[in-house]
């Protein structure tokens, strides 16, 4: 079914770059790893994954928050048009729904827990950094603050300076992975930004 799931989201589009195709694939792959792992439902995992942010609003828009009910309830739409097993419908919906950290909603089973996981996993280590470093470029951020960029003696501004989002989310995440599989790369990819953070700051000093 891949590629009716590359079809349908060609077609849909995507707000930015950091949640293109490319992210999309990465999470059913890291879904589909861990789902194995935790012997998840794949039915239920595997299509809320490809669908989880069929509905793709900015960072900055005014219904941010509202996302992932958004594309919940098209992700169900779509695959009723293509005849998906419905007594799967129910879990796929709370899965895409309970997946978004801007939302805040507690996912409540395994298959929503792992998504949640493959989601937050993509914002982590190089790839995290990178996608970071997209949207702040999107929404015209300055990359950091040339005062203090670490946030030693400021509290972190990421809707002014784009590495801020390290400190008021990303580097946050690792805590908030509901399975252990998922902890443990969380806090692999967690330590390589830590450390591209200290490598950033050596080369700044340099030009003092």
């Amino acid at each position: 079914m891949r590629h009716l799931f590359i079809e349908f989201l060609t077609q849909l589009g995507s707000a930015d770059r950091a949640h293109d195709i490319d992210h999309i694939e990465r999470v059913v792959a890291t879904a589909r790893q861990l789902g194995k792992r935790e012997g998840a439902e794949l039915a239920v995992l595997e299509p809320a994954a490809w669908l989880h942010d069929c509905v793709s609003v900015a960072k900055d828009h005014p219904q941010r928050k509202q996302a992932s009910l958004l594309a919940a309830d098209r992700a169900v739409e779509f695959l009723q048009e293509i005849n998906y097993p419905s007594q799967y419908l129910s879990a796929i919906h709370h899965a895409i729904v309970a997946h978004s950290f801007s939302a805040n909603i507690r996912p409540e089973s395994l298959e929503a827990k792992i998504l949640q996981d493959a989601d937050r996993m993509d914002a982590l280590g190089a790839i995290g950094i990178a996608r970071c470093i997209l949207v702040g470029g999107k929404l015209n951020r300055q990359l950091y603050s040339s005062i203090d960029p670490l946030c030693v003696d400021r509290e972190p501004n990421d809707d002014v300076y784009t590495l801020d989002h390290f400190f008021t989310k990303l580097l946050t995440l690792g805590e908030s992975m509901q399975t252990q599989a998922a902890k443990a790369e969380a806090q692999r990819r967690s330590i390589y930004m830590r450390d591209f953070l200290v490598q950033l700051q050596s080369e700044l000093l340099t030009q003092e």
